[in-house]
């Protein structure tokens, strides 16, 4: 029973940890999505949260019926051989370029705060995922039953510290000036799709390494309520700072003015959240790709790695400017084909 609960906690620690990056941690994400929309917000993370716990079980649920070992092959079951093979390709240079983003974040951690040379930071990050990533799945498994319990404790303690102020309930019920537009409304929906369809690429061979239905549905959902209480205390945190809006780490500025003490713990939180998205991505990737290259798990991680170096040098801003748009439309469309498969009924 014990063995059970262990393999349940760590599938929610592994979706948690694929699921959130630094805009999590930095506060960027959650203001762009729903902060910034007021109550409305509030209601769009409950939504969001929903989906989360639907969804993600639901993935992983076909995934495990089908027998799918790679997001390719889940990506044949709900799109068709033929329609699969343009998606995946698309959904490849989104977890490259996503990879290159979250190095190139944990050289700049290294940079800003140790005064510590960018590269030796984002190097250090390539060598310690490299070693995390030999271990296999067991090695996933391990860093994100660390991390995870941190971002979540991290996360209560942040909104503790804001709620002296004693306008909790006026922020929180505060609705924006401007009126409620599409944007508004598709803001949960988008957010949601957008990283499940990047999740998928790791929840999909977790739930084939694990197998048992009811390991996978309780580890899903408690991934999902976990997401949530992230979502809802960053939030709350959030909506106390004034102008929120006009800041590009607002959580920064939270933790200076309400929890100074925690400085260093919020430097690990958002080093800990670039790490456990890059073994994720880096995961999923070495597993997709080594369907088509005979090599060993190292050289492929180290092709991987390679790749994600150079799509950063080459400016991955203006590449995700481009596809960005296209990628955004495939995740609902992915979402909605989730939504629709009848593979994971129960």
């Amino acid at each position: 029973m014990l063995s059970r609960w262990s393999g349940v906690f760590q599938i929610a620690a592994v979706y948690v940890g694929t699921v959130v990056g630094a805009g999590f941690a930095t506060g960027k994400e959650i203001v762009e999505f729903f902060t910034r929309y007021g109550f409305y917000g509030f209601i769009g993370i409950l939504i969001a949260g929903y989906i989360f716990i639907f969804s993600g079980t639901k993935i992983m649920l076909i995934s495990a019926r089908i027998n799918a070992s790679s997001y390719e092959e889940f990506n044949q079951f709900l799109f068709g051989k033929k329609i699969a093979g343009i998606i995946n390709i698309f959904f490849l240079i989104m977890l490259l370029g996503v990879t290159a983003v979250m190095i190139s974040g944990a050289g700049a951690v290294f940079e800003e705060q140790l005064g510590v040379p960018k590269s030796i930071g984002s190097w250090s990050t390539i060598i310690l995922a490299s070693l995390v990533l030999m271990m296999g799945m067991r090695g996933v498994f391990t860093v994100n039953s660390f991390v995870v319990p941190i971002m979540i404790c991290f996360s209560i303690i942040l909104f503790c510290s804001t709620l002296g102020n004693g306008e909790f309930f006026h922020n929180l019920t505060k609705v924006p000036d401007e009126v409620i537009t599409l944007k508004t409304i598709l803001s949960p929906f988008a957010y949601t799709a957008f990283n499940l369809a990047l999740a998928q690429a790791v929840l999909v061979p977790v739930a084939y390494e694990v197998r048992d239905e009811k390991v996978i549905k309780r580890g899903a959902i408690l991934g999902g309520i976990f997401l949530t209480v992230i979502l809802l205390t960053g939030h709350f945190s959030l909506m106390t700072l004034p102008g929120v809006n006009s800041f590009e780490i607002p959580s920064a500025v939270i933790m200076r003015t309400a929890a100074s003490q925690l400085y260093w713990m919020f430097i690990l939180v958002i080093y800990g959240e670039i790490f456990t998205s890059v073994i994720g991505n880096i995961y999923g990737l070495q597993r997709q790709i080594s369907r088509y290259i005979k090599w060993p798990s190292i050289l492929i991680i180290a092709l991987i790695f390679f790749i994600a170096l150079g799509i950063g040098e080459l400016g991955y801003g203006r590449l995700l400017g481009y596809i960005y748009p296209v990628f955004g439309y495939i995740s609902l469309l992915f979402l909605m084909l989730v939504w629709k498969s009848k593979g994971g009924k129960e």
